[in-house]
C-alpha cells in the first residue's frame, strides 16, 4: 500500500477524556509521519466538518475517547462525509460505550459478565427507598457504581457501606441520566486487545495489579499506582481461554479495527467480561500498544495497520 495517503488524526473533543485524547492523538500523529503518511491533526470542535473538507484526507484516525468520540456520533458524521475512519462503525461504537446495552448483549450471547442493575436518576429522586430496597435484594456489598456511558473509569465508585450509595450514584448521575450498580468481582483484572475486522486476532493478555481497590481513572493515569504485566502470568490454558473470551465479546458487538476487552478472572467463575473500549489509549505507554508489542508489533507498525484495516473495511463496504 502506498504511503502517500493522507490521514487526519481527529482528537480533543468535548468529553471528560479530552486530555487523554490529546495525548493519544499526538502519539498517533508522530507514528503516522514516521511511517511515511501525510498527516494532520484536527480538533473536534464546531468547525470540524469545514476543517475535514479542507484537509481532504484519505482516512481519519479517530483518537477521541468517551462521548462524542466512541459513541457513534463522530462515526456517523464521517459516514455522511464519505471518509473512511479507524475502529468500529456507528452501531458497535454506540453499543460498546453504553454499558447497559453491551451487557445485555453479552448475556444474550452467553458471555459471562458481572451481574448488574440499572438505576435511573428520576427513579432515584422519586422513590429512593424503593431503589435502595431493590439494590439490597440483588447485591451484597461491596458494589461498583458507574455511569452508563463513560470511559477511562470516569465516575466509577466502589461502595463499601450502604450509607455511601447515594454519593456514588450522584457522581454517576453527574455524567449520565442512569447508572449501573454492578457486583464487585473479587478477581484478577485482565485485558485483551483485539485487532482486525472479519477475522480478528487476540493479542497477548495483560494483567492489571492496582495499588487501589480497582483500576480507576487515577490508577490508570498516575505513575506508580498500578503495575501492568504483559503478557499476563497465566497458564497456557488460561491465556487461551481469555483470548477466546475477548474474541467472542468483540464479535458479539460487531467491533472492527481494534478494541480492548476488559475482563475479570474469578477463581471459581472463570473469565467475566466487564466492557469493551473501542478506542483504547494509544500512547506508547498505553496498554494496547504494550500488548501489540508483546505480539511483535511495534507502535508505528500498529498505527499503520489500524489505518489499513479502516481502508479495507471501507473497500469491502463498497463491494
Amino acid at each position: 500500500m502506498t504511503r502517500e495517503l493522507k490521514v487526519v488524526v481527529l482528537l480533543g473533543g468535548r468529553s471528560s477524556e479530552r486530555e487523554i485524547s490529546l495525548l493519544t492523538g499526538e502519539e498517533v500523529y508522530k507514528a503516522l509521519l514516521q511511517k511515511g503518511y501525510r498527516a494532520a491533526k484536527v480538533d473536534l470542535d464546531e468547525n470540524v466538518v469545514e476543517n475535514l473538507r479542507r484537509e481532504a484526507p484519505d482516512a481519519v484516525f479517530i483518537a477521541l475517547h468517551g462521548k462524542y468520540g466512541e459513541d457513534g456520533a463522530v462515526q456517523g458524521m464521517l459516514e455522511v462525509l464519505g471518509i473512511p475512519y479507524t475502529g468500529s462503525g456507528i452501531l458497535a461504537s454506540a453499543l460498546c460505550l453504553n454499558k447497559l446495552f453491551s451487557k445485555r448483549i453479552f448475556l444474550n450471547e452467553g458471555i459471562p459478565t458481572p451481574s448488574f442493575a440499572l438505576v435511573r436518576e428520576d427513579e432515584w429522586e422519586e422513590n429512593e427507598g424503593q431503589a435502595r430496597s431493590r439494590i439490597a435484594k440483588t447485591f451484597s456489598l461491596p458494589v461498583v457504581v458507574k455511569p452508563i456511558a463513560q470511559g477511562s473509569s470516569v465516575g466509577v465508585s466502589i461502595v463499601q457501606e450502604e450509607k455511601d450509595l447515594a454519593g456514588a450514584l450522584e457522581v454517576a448521575f453527574s455524567y449520565d441520566e442512569g447508572a449501573l450498580v454492578e457486583e464487585y468481582v473479587d478477581g484478577r483484572e485482565i485485558q485483551c486487545g483485539v485487532l482486525g475486522n472479519e477475522n480478528p486476532i487476540a493479542l497477548p493478555l495483560v494483567e492489571i495489579v492496582s495499588q487501589k481497590q480497582f483500576f480507576d481513572y487515577e490508577a490508570k493515569y498516575t505513575p506508580g499506582l498500578a503495575e501492568e504485566i504483559t503478557p499476563a502470568p497465566l497458564s497456557p490454558e488460561e491465556s487461551r481461554a481469555g483470548q477466546e473470551m475477548g474474541l467472542r465479546a468483540y464479535k458479539s458487538l460487531g467491533c472492527a479495527g481494534l478494541a480492548r476487552v476488559d475482563m475479570f478472572l474469578s477463581p471459581d467463575r472463570g473469565f467475566l467480561v466487564s466492557e469493551i473500549n473501542t478506542i483504547p489509549g494509544l500512547t506508547k505507554d498505553s496498554l494496547f500498544p504494550k500488548e501489540a508489542k508483546a505480539a511483535g508489533i511495534e507502535f508505528p507498525q500498529l498505527i499503520s495497520r489500524i489505518v489499513e484495516l479502516a481502508l479495507e473495511r471501507r473497500a469491502r463496504a463498497k463491494n
